[in-house]
């Protein structure tokens, strides 16, 4: 859903779900478009279907909300945490790291609307390069990590 062109060789869409969330997007007076889930691998981010060290470059942006609104629009879109959430997301970052070569970026996305960033962050050993705050309300995080290098620290 973030790609400025989903048929782009360069990227998998990965995601554990494919549907179609009936009238989620959009102004209701200029009628809602449908969001079509589909990625072009299904899998969770819990247990990657990769090697290790494949990825010179990953996005992570999981489930933020836990609220179990299952008719509602933004929880059909982008998911919920479930009860155990903090292990899932701590199977996430590892995974994550797993399958990114040394010297690689992660890229997580984390809107605090319910939990803050500094507790999902708490959930994984590696320390954060930089972030950035977007959205109306500056609530959503975009949070760059590099992989250390075996070979050489970068201190």
């Amino acid at each position: 859903m973030m790609w400025f062109d989903n048929a782009d060789a360069r990227a998998i869409y990965m995601d554990r779900r494919e549907q179609v969330v009936k009238g989620a997007w959009g102004p209701a007076s200029a009628g809602r478009k449908d969001v079509i889930i589909k990625p072009d691998l299904l899998a969770s981010f819990t247990e990657m279907p990769f090697a290790d060290e494949t990825f010179f470059h990953v996005v992570f942006d999981p489930p933020h909300i836990q609220r179990m609104e299952a008719t509602g629009k933004v929880s059909q879109t982008f998911g919920v945490l479930a009860p155990g959430w903090e292990e899932m997301l701590r199977a996430g970052f590892s995974e994550c790291f797993r399958v990114l070569k040394p010297g690689g970026t992660l890229i997580f996305k984390w809107c605090e609307v319910e939990v803050p960033l500094a507790r999902v962050l708490a959930l994984t050993p590696e320390k954060p390069l930089y972030g950035h705050r977007s959205g109306k309300k500056a609530q959503t995080h975009w949070v760059a990590f590099l992989k250390q290098n075996v070979e050489s620290s970068y201190a």
